[in-house]
């Protein structure tokens, strides 16, 4: 997966606020393992995944449905932020 920007971080969050509660961490597992798999695909082809994009976090969550917060600060979205962030730690912990 190419490196994580804050843009990465907002977009991914959003696609968690779409999604109920119970499948938001499944739904982060998803969106990484996509954009790891997108990475792949254009570090052996020298193109883009035709689903998942460049392999950015941003280009993985921009084919998913989305939730703009209620308003700045918003619990929940300040959730979502919590757990990508959260789960992006993880995964580079186990890479």
């Amino acid at each position: 997966m190419a490196p994580v920007t804050l843009t990465d971080i907002a977009a991914a969050a959003r696609v968690l606020l779409a999604l109920p509660e119970a499948r938001r961490r499944a739904g982060m597992a998803a969106l990484i393992a996509r954009a790891e798999l997108a990475a792949r695909h254009r570090a052996a082809t020298g193109r883009c995944h035709p689903l998942y994009g460049n392999g950015t976090l941003l280009s993985a969550a921009l084919v998913h449905p989305g939730r703009d917060p209620a308003r700045p600060g918003a619990p929940d979205y300040l959730a979502c932020l919590a757990l990508v962030t959260e789960m992006l730690c993880i995964h580079h912990t186990r890479r």
